[in-house]
């Protein structure tokens, strides 16, 4: 680059300022130098820039084109991963803090729950003992009942499948007896009309004992209709409202079952309305859970898997059935449905005052059962445990073979069922153990 400056004093009289102003200038050039080295680097860079802010600009331009091609949704959807991505660690965080408020005020909101729940189940009613016996007017109403060489009592008891008890601590009173409670109602109605209409013979206690027989089945049908209606299920079978109706003279520890049922009912019609369960399976649930209590003496099993047997004879949806099935966790539990009919039937039963029972007439009963269990040929010991549900029997090995322990088994539990009350059904368990013992010899 060639510059031109002004004219230079080159006289020797002026030798020493001509020096002075050549270092100048070349003190000058050396800045201009440098500030062209600086302007050169800064032109780099914006050339360096301009190239980067070209190649974004083209790739926003493929971004566009290819956003012009996308639909809606596809756009939607990459926009909402991006969001993702950058809320994601808020998203954790607000998770964490919500898990430790649930965690805080579960306790509580499952009391409320509960709590509300068994207020919706309060019945205005206490609980009873049904008293099978019946009040004789005088001493000559027990001859005639009784009849000539005891002809009308043998025709009331073939009848009504009842046997009539006389207790002579009680001489004004009868006991009728019979496991079946509906057999046992009958059996005191048509006595009281008998006793009423005075015509105690053979043939009289026949028609009296079918005209009541009618009577009771109205009350259950209408019984089984009013409880179905108070719960809100409609257009049940006749059949299953005739078996539901026979609750109404079935009771279990003094807690009547329509009772219970109604009570149970809306307590799980409650919690599963709180906690958006599905009520209807609920409120069926609830309502056929103890079918089984009340099937035909001819059906075998406990009541939960008549129960089952029961819902199945009618066609019931696969929930209700596991409902029944799981309400004593005879299964595992296959649907928060069936949670919230357990719980509703242990809050029915076990609230202060629903069930009790002498204590003195609970202690006879086991052991009676542990009495009858011992008193088989072969039988060591005898244990009544689950309040008297399972029975377990210890046999003598040498007395009693493998073989023959169905048997035992079979002939403990038949006699059992036939002589003592026992609520639901009995477990027997049969253990038979040998043992070999040898001790080793002395090392000297």
């Amino acid at each position: 680059m060639q510059r031109t400056f002004g004219p230079i004093n080159s006289s020797a009289g002026n030798g020493g300022q001509s020096n002075i102003d050549v270092t100048e200038l070349a003190k000058r050039e050396g800045i201009l130098e440098e500030r062209e080295r600086q302007i050169s680097e800064k032109q780099k860079l914006i050339d360096e820039k301009l190239e980067q802010l070209e190649k974004v600009r083209k790739d926003l331009v493929s971004k566009l084109e290819k956003v012009s091609s996308m639909s809606k949704e596809e756009a939607q959807k990459i926009l909402l991963e991006n969001i993702d991505k950058e809320l994601a660690a808020e998203i954790s965080k607000r998770i964490k803090e919500a898990e430790e408020e649930i965690k805080l005020t579960a306790d509580e909101k499952a009391k409320e729950i509960l709590a509300d729940a068994m207020v919706h189940g309060v019945t205005d009613y206490i609980s009873e003992f049904t008293t099978s016996k019946i009040k004789l007017p005088d001493e000559e109403m027990k001859g005639r009942i009784i009849g000539k060489e005891g002809r009308n009592v043998r025709t009331f008891e073939q009848v009504t499948g009842v046997d009539v008890v006389m207790d002579d601590e009680m001489p004004d009173t009868l006991i009728l007896s019979s496991f079946d409670p509906i057999r046992r109602e009958v059996a005191k109605v048509a006595l009281e009309r008998l006793m009423e209409d005075g015509r105690i013979q053979p043939q009289r206690i026949e028609e009296i004992v079918a005209k009541t027989e009618g009577d009771i089945n109205k009350l259950m049908r209408a019984a089984g209709e009013k409880l179905c209606h108070d719960v809100g299920v409609y257009n049940l079978p006749v059949e299953l409202v005739d078996i539901i109706g026979r609750f109404k003279y079935r009771y279990s520890y003094g807690q009547n079952l329509i009772l219970h049922t109604q009570e149970e009912t809306q307590i799980g019609i409650a919690l599963a309305r709180m906690i958006g369960a599905d009520v209807n399976v609920v409120r069926l649930g609830c309502l056929l859970h103890d079918v089984g209590k009340v099937a035909m003496e001819e059906e075998e099993g406990t009541h939960v898997e008549k129960g089952v047997q029961i819902a199945k004879k009618f066609g019931m949806p696969e929930k209700i059935i596991n409902c029944i099935a799981e309400h004593h966790e005879d299964k595992p539990f296959s649907a928060i449905e069936s949670v919230l009919v357990y719980i509703a039937d242990a809050i029915s039963g076990a609230r202060p005052g629903a069930r009790h029972e002498n204590v003195g007439d609970y202690i006879k009963r086991l052991d009676d059962i542990e009495n009858i269990a011992t008193s088989f040929e072969g039988v060591e010991k005898a244990f009544a445990v689950q309040a008297g549900r399972e029975v377990r029997v210890i046999v003598t090995p040498e007395k009693v073979p493998d073989s023959e322990l169905p048997k035992l088994v079979h002939d403990i539990a038949e006699r059992i069922s036939k002589e003592v009350m026992v609520p639901g059904a009995v477990k027997i368990t049969a253990i038979r153990e040998t043992r070999y013992s040898e001790s080793t010899m002395t090392n000297p």
